[in-house]
């Protein structure tokens, strides 16, 4: 399995790698798990380095701070997380990566996302509507459970709003405060962790416009503001964000997608160019990426264009470390597919494509 990059490569894994990329998939949709890839640093092209199928359905992922381990939750309905030695760039070599341990349960269903945060693997628990804090062992391994926060709540989306469902947990730009976006009740919840204990403490929680189903949220690199991704409508809510009182704030709403549009549709991933001028919207069933240019004031996102995103359903958009990159994970077509940035638009254009089966997340080592 290698490269099939339309002009971008001969398919024969020859290149110049300057990194590694992980990617995981769904195992029960007939996905081949976590694989790890090769970079190429002047195409973007992904060369496989080695795969395994050791966690069922590790549909997103997390690297440690030094790259050495890789973290992956088990999205089940017993739902886990477990740690993955990998091999570090700066070494070479092809291998796939090596379970540290056994998985651990994280005490609630249908986890969907992952962070580090105070020293601890957090976990965003969809079907439970929880977050969960396990300790992380000196050897990278998981240790059970050391704190659980239970989400409570309803929305007006009786099928999808029932309670609560925890999409998306991460750590504020000051590594404060561990902000969890919450699909089933409209709301982005603020917390803290202790990192000796791995206690969580709810601090405050942001309600959001009711029905719009809030799935992700990425901060601009100024960290003043943040910007939140509404799946059940397809739009942009705009945050202030201050940390040092750990308050969301919103300000204002924009569409990802042009009026007309008459396909269902489900926004799934968001990522902020480096420079702060750009965003970019993954939306499934419209199957595009979403152009949005910043203002000044940070408050204010206008949609350039919507670009196709190469395949079907992108569950995951990811932007290289050079931020000259998207790279969107398309779980129907089975693909990961990446476009070079026009860093004057900031609109991106297809470069190429890597085969993986239920394709769930990409990220960067």
């Amino acid at each position: 399995m290698g490269d099939r990059s339309d002009g971008n490569g001969d398919g024969s894994g020859v290149g110049r790698s300057d990194g590694r990329a992980y990617i995981g998939s769904f195992t029960s949709a007939g996905g081949r798990g976590i694989i790890a890839t090769a970079v190429d640093a002047d195409t973007g092209a992904l060369t496989e380095l080695g795969a395994t199928d050791a966690l069922a359905d590790p549909s997103y992922l997390a690297l440690s701070a030094d790259g050495s381990v890789l973290y992956a939750v088990s999205e089940g309905e017993e739902g886990a997380a477990a740690a993955f030695e990998v091999t570090p760039r700066a070494s070479g070599g092809t291998s796939a990566p090596r379970l540290i341990g056994e998985p651990v349960p994280v005490c609630g269903s249908g986890p969907t996302h992952l962070t580090l945060a105070a020293g601890h693997l957090v976990t965003a628990n969809y079907g439970s509507g929880s977050v969960t804090v396990l300790p992380v062992h000196a050897d990278g391994s998981l240790g059970a459970a050391a704190g659980i926060l239970q989400h409570e709540g309803t929305g007006p989306d009786s099928e999808r709003q029932e309670g609560p469902h925890a999409h998306q947990v991460l750590p504020d730009p000051s590594g404060r405060w561990l902000l969890a976006v919450d699909l089933g009740t409209d709301s982005v919840r603020t917390s803290a962790v202790d990192a000796e204990s791995g206690d969580i403490t709810p601090h405050g929680e942001t309600a959001l416009r009711p029905g719009t189903g809030p799935r992700h949220l990425a901060f601009h690199p100024a960290g003043t503001h943040a910007y939140v991704l509404n799946e059940l409508e397809a739009t942009l809510t705009i945050c202030r964000w201050d940390a040092d009182k750990g308050t969301l704030e919103p300000v204002g709403e924009a569409p990802v997608l042009p009026d007309g549009v008459e396909v269902a549709s489900y926004a799934s991933e968001i990522v902020v160019s480096h420079d702060g001028g750009y965003l970019w919207a993954a939306v499934r069933g419209h199957d595009s990426i979403a152009v949005l240019r910043l203002d000044e004031t940070r408050e204010k996102a206008v949609l350039v264009t919507t670009v196709d995103c190469g395949g079907r359903w992108p569950r995951d958009l990811t932007l290289d470390p050079a931020g000259r990159r998207l790279y969107v994970s398309n779980e129907h077509s089975g693909d990961v597919t990446w476009f070079d940035i026009d860093p004057a638009s900031g609109v991106p254009s297809r470069a190429g494509s890597f085969e993986a089966p239920a394709a769930s997340c990409v990220i960067f080592g």
